[in-house]
C-alpha cells in the first residue's frame, strides 16, 4: 500500500470515528474546565461553562425556570455520564421562559451552557448548600436511553440471538419446538 493511500485511509477512519462522537450543535464551543465543585469553592463569576447531570427539580418562575441538577462528568458527546460514584456536586441553571416540570422531570439528563453568576444557598435536608448558579443560554434535554429488562445497558449493537446462556438464548428447540433441556418443559413439537 502506498504511503499516500495509507494516510488517506487513516484520515477516513479518523473522520468516521469522530462522526460517531459528535457534540450536538447547540452545545458546541469552547468552555472553561471548571466543575461545579470548583465554582462553589472559588470565585468563577463570568466564566463560560458547559455542565450536565441529572435533574433534581425544575422550578418555573414568573420570568425564568431554574433547574436544580446533580452534576456529572460529560462524555465525548457532552452527555452526562451516569456513574453514581462520580458526582460533581450540585448546581442550579436558570433560563428565561417556561419549561414544563412534567417534561423536565427529576432524573432526566440535561446539559446546559452559560455563564456562572455567583452562588445561591438552599436547604438540602437541614444543610445549607451553596449552589453555583449558571445563567443558561442553552438547556439540552437528552432523550431517554433504552432499558433492556434483565440486561445491563451498554451502548452499541445487540445481537438478538445471543443471551446470557449462549447463542440462541436459554431454550432452543429443534423440529418445531422450544424445550427446557432434558425432560424439561416444552412447547410444540414432540417430547423425546
Amino acid at each position: 500500500m502506498s504511503p499516500l493511500l495509507r494516510i488517506l485511509s487513516l484520515a477516513a477512519v479518523g473522520a468516521l470515528l469522530s462522526a460517531c462522537a459528535t457534540i450536538p450543535q447547540p452545545l458546541q464551543g469552547n468552555y472553561a474546565n471548571v466543575t461545579s465543585l470548583n465554582a462553589q469553592q472559588s470565585a468563577a463569576n463570568g466564566t463560560q461553562v458547559r455542565w450536565g447531570g441529572n435533574i433534581i427539580s425544575t422550578e418555573p418562575g414568573q420570568q425564568s425556570t431554574c433547574f436544580y441538577v446533580l452534576g456529572r462528568p460529560l462524555d465525548n458527546q457532552a452527555r452526562p455520564v451516569n456513574d453514581n460514584n462520580n458526582s460533581q456536586g450540585r448546581f442550579v441553571a436558570c433560563r428565561a421562559g417556561f419549561y414544563d416540570p412534567e417534561v423536565f422531570k427529576p432524573g432526566r439528563e440535561i446539559t446546559v451552557t452559560g455563564t456562572i453568576q455567583g452562588t445561591m444557598t438552599r436547604k438540602v435536608g437541614d444543610y445549607d448548600y451553596s449552589y453555583p448558579r449558571v445563567e443558561a443560554n442553552v438547556v439540552y434535554l437528552w432523550p431517554k436511553q433504552p432499558v433492556l429488562v434483565g440486561y445491563p445497558y451498554y451502548p452499541g449493537w445487540y445481537d438478538p440471538y445471543w443471551g446470557p446462556w449462549g447463542p440462541w438464548g436459554p431454550y432452543w428447540g429443534g423440529w418445531g419446538g422450544w424445550y427446557g433441556g432434558f425432560g424439561g418443559f416444552y412447547y410444540g413439537g414432540r417430547r423425546r
